[in-house]
């Protein structure tokens, strides 16, 4: 098969593949085989009609339509290879020519449109400068940790006075629309200024006393009427505060290991710093994509954000909302762009994912979900999207190679220690996901490895034309 490639923007090609008799004729034959399985032709049995009585019974036009639409499966994937394009999107495909109808002579060419990772310049990442906040651990910062920690141990007691932020309040809420009741909740626990229920709550129970009612207009957050306007009346039926316990000897033994309180404080400032250096990390990260994407040019194929983008919307059922659809496409053509910078950062740095890399993200992200290992690998299997997460194991490894390479410090020009989130395993002996067979194992990892067979369908299936379109032109190539 030969094809050529013909670039119609940045961020898409038609690649037009012709496919010669020869080619064919496996199509053909499959073709034969499948319409003598299906069809009912009195005096043979099914799956041993002849060809020619196929061709009498059935007609050769629809032979050559099952062979053509059998074959356009292959003829992408063989064009994609020949070419080495790489599709971002699933093609479009376009018969331009097929074979006479009566002889099967003749190429068949076939046109694919499909969108493309656009070519990039990666700017110069090697000593790239980060600056995060400072890790220094305070008193108050241990102050807060202890009052955290505190908190867990403490007693709700109900006081005599308004509510504030931080009570727990004991309401009945009622909401109605118009002059209907359409939805009430009595004697529910709410901690005033967490925001966890129905926007305008935490303004209307503000200074409120237990046994007082007022009312304020907010949008249902679900039920049958969710998102519509409606007056919400709130009952204040008690406040309660949290009561901590006294930060002493007793207190540190009771909720720790430790036996006294300055030994307690030295282990939360511990804990404390950890948090800080890790928030650290996080932010150099954050940092780095950021000042990546800023210094790359990299343009995002339209037809790729606008089925992102739909499919978001229709899962939420909120495809008539323009705000969120903006917020939505931002977002989208953010996480495109950062998946192609990094795509070719991996290429460039030559990262590969092995078994064991793809094994252990698989696993976390199964916990994330709550859902058994082999349950989560097998429904991404299904859905074709090993391939994908693959892809995020490689370029997790290329972000923190390029963070490995950044020069990091603090607000007070100090360096930063980010070795736990750089560290890449260089002495992985797994093998690699992409072009090895896994072999056989239990539990979580077979379930793994049995998915990474599936990275062999990275590649995305071609539309295909109805087949009317493909029997109108065979038909038209005989006259």
């Amino acid at each position: 098969m030969t094809t050529t490639v013909e670039q119609l923007s940045p961020t898409r090609v038609k690649l037009t593949a012709t496919v010669t008799p020869e080619q064919l004729k496996p199509s053909i034959d499959h073709a034969y085989e499948h319409i003598a399985a299906d069809v009912t032709i009195p005096g043979f049995r099914k799956g041993k009609v002849p060809p020619a009585i196929i061709d009498t019974r059935v007609g050769k036009g629809a032979v050559l339509e099952h062979a053509i639409n059998d074959s356009l499966e292959g003829a992408y994937r063989e064009a994609v290879t020949e070419t080495k394009v790489r599709p971002l999107g699933r093609p479009e495909a376009d018969i331009v020519s097929v074979p006479d109808v009566n002889t099967f002579a003749g190429d068949l060419v076939v046109t694919f449109e499909v969108d493309v990772r656009p070519e990039i310049t990666v700017p110069d990442y090697d000593k790239l400068a980060i600056e995060v906040a400072s890790s220094v651990v305070t008193d108050e910062d241990v102050d807060a940790e202890l009052d955290r920690l505190r908190s867990r141990f403490g007693t709700l007691v109900t006081v005599d006075r308004p509510a504030k932020s931080g009570d727990f309040a004991q309401i009945d809420l009622t909401a109605k629309i118009g002059d209907t009741e359409v939805d009430t909740a009595d004697n529910i626990s709410y901690e005033l200024g967490s925001g966890d229920l129905i926007e305008g709550l935490d303004e209307a129970l503000d200074s409120l006393t237990a046994g007082e009612t007022t009312t304020f207009a907010s949008k249902l957050l679900g039920g049958d009427h969710e998102g519509e306007d409606a007056e919400i009346t709130v009952t204040l039926n008690s406040v309660k505060e949290r009561e901590l316990p006294e930060a002493d000897d007793d207190f540190a033994q009771i909720s720790s290991e430790y036996d006294t309180i300055a030994e307690l404080r030295e282990g939360l400032k511990t804990e404390a710093a950890r948090s800080k250096n890790y928030g650290q990390g996080a932010e150099a990260r954050n940092k780095l994509v950021e000042t990546l994407l800023e210094k790359t040019q990299i343009e995002v194929p339209a037809g790729v954000i606008e089925d992102e983008v739909h499919r978001h919307l229709e899962a939420e059922e909120r495809l008539e909302d323009e705000t969120h659809r903006a917020e939505v496409t931002e977002a989208s053509e953010k996480a495109l762009r950062t998946q192609i910078l990094f795509d070719e950062i991996a290429e460039a740095e030559k990262v590969t994912v092995s078994q064991n890399e793809l094994t252990s993200y698989l696993v976390q992200a199964a916990a994330q979900y709550g859902m058994d290992p082999n349950e989560f690998v097998k429904v991404l299997s299904e859905n074709g999207q090993i391939p994908q997460m693959v892809g995020e194991v490689a370029r997790n490894k290329a972000i923190a190679i390029v963070l490995g390479k950044a020069v990091v410090t603090d607000t007070d020009g100090n360096a930063v220690d980010l070795s736990d989130f750089v560290a890449i395993d260089q002495d992985d002996d797994s093998e690699v996901v992409l072009s090895a067979e896994p072999d056989e194992a239990e539990g979580d990892e077979a379930a793994v490895a049995d998915a990474a067979e599936a990275i062999a369908e990275a590649n995305e299936k071609p539309a295909k034309k109805a087949a009317k379109k493909s029997a109108k032109k065979a038909e038209a190539a005989a006259e």
